[in-house]
């Protein structure tokens, strides 16, 4: 994904606005690294669009908030899984 960095700052704010997306599935969505997606959307995105910034930011604590949630049912479908097996 070659394009200039405020522009992807940009299209990363809209996907994980519009799609209400973690971090990690807007970076494996335009193929970069989690660490790409959250220094744009958390340096850059600022300084270029604060609105977006402002709707991103919620999204991005939201998903912080329940990602412990997450984790656990992951594990939980983990174990059921191998019970199966």
């Amino acid at each position: 994904m070659k394009s200039e960095p405020g522009d992807r700052a940009v299209m990363l704010g809209r996907y994980i606005s519009e799609n209400n997306a973690t971090v990690r599935a807007a970076a494996k969505r335009f193929g970069i690294s989690k660490s790409t997606v959250h220094k744009d959307v958390s340096e850059k995105l600022p300084k270029i669009q604060p609105q977006l910034y402002a709707e991103v930011k919620k999204i991005l604590e939201k998903n912080k908030s329940e990602r412990h949630i997450r984790g656990g049912l992951a594990t939980k479908k983990k174990y059921e899984d191998m019970k199966k097996i």
